[in-house]
Order: structure tokens, then C-alpha cells, then sequence
């Protein structure tokens, strides 16, 4: 995907508010599409840095759980989805890894970790999926976010 098209989408995804339970069901949400596809993810939820959604399906491990906060920690810092970083990165020229002068151990720019962003507030957390590719945990996590802001 491409820069502006991630940030498109990031727009679309726009929550008008968002509770403890609105991350329960989207966590819920996300749990059902990995069991339709017969994946199993990791999923973390955070609101203003408080962990309100973690579960990882069977099949995936300590180091998926690792993984979900090495991305998220990207969406803290920059107020942008993993995704966004990684192909800002590469669009130019650069690698998050080698010059965004962060800890690799702590952030890693791939694709799985979405921005909670409220209308007139802004970011206040992350929708973060781990276990598969960056690009299929990023697809994951804009599915969860897309069904439940599709339900309301």
C-alpha cells in the first residue's frame, strides 16, 4: 500500500468515541475473522497506554506477544499505523530499523498496529494484531476496526 492510501485509511477508520467495551467487541471481532480463516493472531488493546483487550489464540506464542508491543510502540511514538512507518521508511530510501535511531528491541515498524483515533481528540490508543505477516496483521486489525465502526 502506499503512503496515501494508508493514510486514507487511517481517516475511514476514525472512532467518534471509544469505551473499555467498544475494545471488547472489537478485540471479539477480530478473534471470529483469524477462527473464519483458520489463523490464529495475537491481539492487544490499549486506551491512553492501559492495556483494555489482550488475547492470544492457540497456536501463537511469547514471541507474538513481544511483537504486539514492539508495534504498537511504533503507533505511540509516531501517531501513525506500523504500516504508515514502515512504508514512510521505505518510500524514502531508509529502513526504520537502521535510522530511526529507536531501539529495535522496542519498536519495529511492520504492518499490525492501527491508531485509536477519536474525532476533536485524536490518537488515545492501538489496535494491534501479531502471528502472521506484517501485512496480514495489519489486514486483520483494519478488519476488526472496520467491522465494528460498520456495525455502529
Amino acid at each position: 500500500m502506499n503512503l496515501n492510501t494508508l493514510d486514507l485509511l487511517e481517516k475511514e477508520l476514525e472512532f467518534t468515541s471509544f469505551s473499555h467495551q467498544d475494545a471488547l467487541e472489537i478485540g471479539n471481532l477480530i478473534v471470529q475473522y483469524a477462527q473464519e480463516n483458520n489463523v490464529a493472531v495475537a491481539i492487544h488493546i490499549e486506551r491512553n497506554r492501559v492495556p483494555v483487550f489482550t488475547h492470544l489464540m492457540d497456536g501463537t506464542s511469547e514471541e507474538n506477544y513481544v511483537w504486539l508491543f514492539r508495534k504498537k510502540r511504533v503507533v505511540d511514538h509516531y501517531n501513525h499505523s506500523s504500516a504508515f512507518i514502515e512504508e514512510r521508511f521505505i518510500q524514502s530510501g531508509a529502513s526504520h530499523t537502521e535510522h530511526s535511531l529507536l531501539s529495535t528491541s522496542e519498536y519495529q515498524a511492520v504492518g499490525g498496529s492501527i491508531p485509536i483515533r477519536v474525532k476533536g481528540v485524536g490518537v488515545i490508543g492501538s489496535v494491534t494484531v501479531g502471528g502472521l505477516t506484517g501485512e496480514l496483521d495489519h489486514e486483520y486489525a483494519v478488519e476488526g476496526i472496520r467491522q465494528f465502526l460498520n456495525g455502529k
